[in-house]
C-alpha cells in the first residue's frame, strides 16, 4: 500500500471513529453494543476503510460501456418493485452502481467495472467507470466519488 493510501486510510478511519455521520452515507450498518469514545461505531470505521480499497482505477467511458451500463442500469431499476424503490427514496439514495463491461483501460487488477446510473434523471451519472478489485454486495450502499450508490451487479 502506498503511503499516501495509508494516509487517506487514517483520515477516514478517524473520522468514522469520532463521527456519526458515516451512519447517513451507510443506513444499513448495524448498531454495535459497544460505542467507542465520541460517539463513534466500531462497525462503521471498518465500513469505510472497506469502502476505500474497492475501487482501483477511475477514467472515462467509452460509448459501449456507458451504454450497457446504461441498459443494464434501466433494467435494474425497472424491475425494482415499489417497495424497494421507496426505501431508496427513505435512505436518500438517488444513485445505483450497476456492472459495465471492461475495455482496454481496465486495470488488469480489478475484477469488476461500475458506473454509476441517476434514478431521477434516468441517465447514467458522469463518464466515469471505476474498477474494483472487490465489489460490493448486491444491495450494498458504497460511495464511488461523490455518489453514494446502491450496487445491483449486472441488472439482472
Amino acid at each position: 500500500m502506498k503511503a499516501h493510501s495509508i494516509g487517506v486510510v487514517s483520515l477516514l478511519l478517524a473520522g468514522a471513529i469520532w463521527s456519526e455521520t458515516c451512519f447517513a452515507q451507510f443506513p444499513s450498518l448495524p448498531q454495535v453494543p459497544f460505542n467507542l469514545p465520541g460517539g463513534g461505531n466500531a462497525a462503521a470505521a471498518a465500513a469505510v476503510a472497506g469502502l476505500v480499497v474497492y475501487i482501483i482505477e477511475k477514467h472515462e467511458a467509452s460509448e459501449r460501456q456507458k451504454q450497457i451500463a446504461d441498459e443494464r442500469a434501466r433494467r435494474a431499476y425497472a424491475n425494482m418493485s415499489p417497495k424497494r424503490k421507496a426505501a431508496l427514496k427513505a435512505k436518500k439514495v438517488r444513485y445505483i452502481a450497476v456492472d459495465t463491461e471492461k475495455n482496454d483501460k481496465t486495470s488488469p487488477r480489478a475484477k469488476k467495472s461500475v458506473m454509476v446510473w441517476d434514478t431521477e434523471k434516468q441517465e447514467v451519472a458522469g463518464n466515469h467507470v471505476y474498477d474494483v478489485k472487490k465489489s460490493p454486495t448486491v444491495g450494498e450502499t458504497a460511495k464511488f466519488d461523490k455518489y453514494s450508490a446502491e450496487y445491483v451487479g449486472s441488472g439482472s
